[in-house]
């Protein structure tokens, strides 16, 4: 005996798919232009870095000489990571738009996976991040209780 379920989507639900499949497709856009602004920015900075002397006082105490050389990295860092959620709401708007214009169930699957793919990256980087945040909090409580335990 087969168990077939059918799904069958109302006109407005139609009409709120493909309303959020354009505006997807918008932030997906918006998303590939800032990364592309973003490996501009590694570029710009690595070649103004490396305009910087290493040490313009010659005292060997200068801090940001000794960065200069990782901040294009970290540009490129974030859009790497940028990257991931941006062409997973991409793929998902683009699947939508095909399920819907096609009557397609199989993409219209897909294209659900996708965006299951981008609410998933952005869950695990907002806990990496407010784990992060309070690594930094606790850090900085016990750096300024040590410095005021020492006076």
């Amino acid at each position: 005996m087969e168990n077939q379920n059918n799904l069958e989507l109302s006109e407005q639900a139609v009409a709120g798919l493909r309303e959020s499949a354009k505006w997807s497709t918008f932030l997906a856009i918006l998303g590939f232009i800032g990364i592309g602004f973003m490996v501009l920015g590694a570029i710009f900075a690595g070649i103004a870095m490396s305009a910087l002397p290493a040490d313009p006082y010659g005292s060997g105490l200068n801090p940001f000489g000794a960065i200069k050389g990782f901040i294009p990295l970290i540009y490129l860092v974030f859009a790497a990571i940028y990257f991931f959620p941006v062409l997973y709401l991409y793929k998902y708007a683009k699947g939508m738009k095909d399920a819907l214009n096609f009557q397609n169930s199989n993409t219209l699957s897909d294209a659900f996976v996708q965006l299951g793919k981008h609410h998933k990256f952005l869950g695990i980087m907002t806990i990496v991040m407010i784990s992060l945040y309070l690594i930094i909090v606790v850090g900085a409580v016990a750096f300024f209780a040590s410095m005021a335990g020492s006076m």
